[in-house]
């Protein structure tokens, strides 16, 4: 990677840049094996005794976080264009995640569900306040030209990460509870007890160290830009800034426009991402192998979807990736929700059902899995590309406060995917019902990105 010019004098070199991408690297584990694939799915399917109720506390748990990131998360952008210090902040919410995933490891069953929610609440706060930080770093480490590159070969990065740590989590420590074997038929390493959970458990602790090593290098070698303004007075300074942001934002309508379409359909984005894994597991009985299995084919292919959206938002732009992006996940979301055992399409096309025995050994969960692939291949570029679309839209000297309203605007309403599951769940009794809403979000969300002007700086 050549060195890449940015303004008048800024400019970041290689070394600078890998740092940055690799926060995406340290991160994305966390998200793939505890909150997706392999924890979540443990605490709603058996730390739970009924899945029904595991999902709906998961859901809840989601819920608190998002209301928790949507307050606070412009504040903290705010006071970060203060300082100027963004890594500070990192290193300051790096030390509250790293110690509450080692904490997962006590989550056995029957565990206290509102000790272990506590803890995947400061988790999951602690890693989005994180990315505030790391995403407004974008616009004086990269050109506008290149940014909607380098952001989806970071995300894509991200993936790779998550798939590695899912790979070494099932061949070498999730064991069947039957068998107490892994994937290639080993005895789970360490001495684990698949039957007390203690192979999904140990993903926090497995987590926290993955990212305390690899998020050295965004510190050691992405510069940072320090202002020397004291704390107390850069909060006040921050506040400040941020009310007249908020205030400049109605006159700024295409940024506006942009940020509350993606608020809703980000809202459905993480109600998959926090759901989904739990929806299968509850679906079909998957246990740890299974779903683990499934996420490494849904990020084998966001690893690819993201190379590829890489190179085509730098041709057709980060909007156009964002509407392709959220077309696919409509269609894959309809066919999740229309496919259990016996059918797809809601009924329209008959399955066998039929088990062979193996892993996914029926019809259906076949058809879901290439639904899920779907998925896969949108899930990535969604969030990438939007991300460069900001970067495209706001200057350098404001991009922590408009991120940390970005992350508002992924969270503000976030809380209504998962509250909204959460209640249907609880009145239809069905959470094939409760994941159908998370489609309203994509629909509505694609309908107001399309009358949004690109980049979304455009004043009127």
């Amino acid at each position: 990677m050549t060195e890449i010019v940015l303004g008048s004098d800024r400019k970041a070199g290689k070394r600078a840049i890998f740092g940055w991408m690799m926060f995406d690297w340290a991160a994305q584990p966390f998200f793939t094996v505890v909150i997706t694939f392999v924890f979540g799915p443990y605490f709603a399917a058996r730390m739970v005794a009924d899945p029904i109720a595991g999902q709906a506390a998961w859901s809840n748990i989601g819920t608190i976080s998002s209301i928790l990131i949507a307050i606070l998360s412009p504040i903290l952008g705010s006071i970060a264009d203060a300082t100027g210090n963004r890594k500070r902040w990192i290193g300051f919410f790096a030390i509250i995640k790293i110690m509450s995933l080692f904490a997962l490891w006590y989550a056995a069953p029957g565990s206290s569900v509102v000790a272990i929610g506590v803890l995947i609440i400061l988790a999951s706060v602690a890693a989005e306040f994180s990315i505030v930080f790391n995403d407004s770093m974008m616009t004086r480490l990269i050109d506008s030209d290149s940014v909607g590159k380098i952001s989806n070969i970071a995300w894509g990065l991200g993936y790779a990460g998550g798939l590695i740590a899912l790979f070494f989590v099932l061949l070498c420590l999730a064991g069947n509870p039957a068998t107490g074997k892994t994937l290639i038929g080993i005895t789970p390493l360490f001495g684990l007890d698949p039957a007390m959970g203690e192979d999904a458990r140990i993903t926090g602790p497995l987590a926290a160290i993955w990212y305390l090593i690899f998020i050295l290098p965004m510190f050691l070698f992405t510069p940072d830009s320090a202002k020397n303004v004291r704390l107390t007075r850069a909060v006040g300074q921050g506040l400040s800034e941020l009310r007249e942001t908020l205030r400049q934002l109605a006159k700024r309508k295409g940024l506006m426009k942009f940020l509350i379409a993606r608020m809703i359909y980000q809202d459905g984005v993480n109600g998959l991402l926090f759901l989904g894994g739990a929806y299968a597991a509850g679906m079909f009985g998957w246990q740890t192998t299974e779903i683990g299995l499934y996420g490494i084919m849904l990020a084998g292919i966001a690893i690819f979807g993201c190379i590829a959206a890489g190179y085509l938002d730098a041709r057709l732009g980060s909007k156009t990736m964002v509407v392709i992006s959220l077309v696919m996940l409509v269609v894959a979301t309809i066919g999740d929700i229309s496919t259990a055992p016996g059918f797809t399409l809601f009924g329209l096309i008959p399955l066998s059902t039929d088990d062979s025995g193996g892993l996914f050994g029926t019809a259906a969960e076949q058809v879901y899995i290439l639904y899920g692939l779907l998925i896969g291949l949108a899930f990535g570029p969604v969030q990438a590309s939007s991300r460069s679309y900001l970067a495209r839209s706001v200057s350098v000297e404001e991009a922590g406060r408009y991120f940390g309203i970005y992350a508002l605007s992924g969270r503000a309403t976030a809380f209504m995917a998962t509250a909204l599951n959460s209640i249907l769940i609880w009145i239809t009794h069905s959470a094939r019902v409760g994941m159908a809403s998370l489609i309203l979000f994509f629909v509505v969300g694609l309908i107001i990105l399309l009358s949004t002007p690109y980049p979304a700086n455009k004043r009127d």
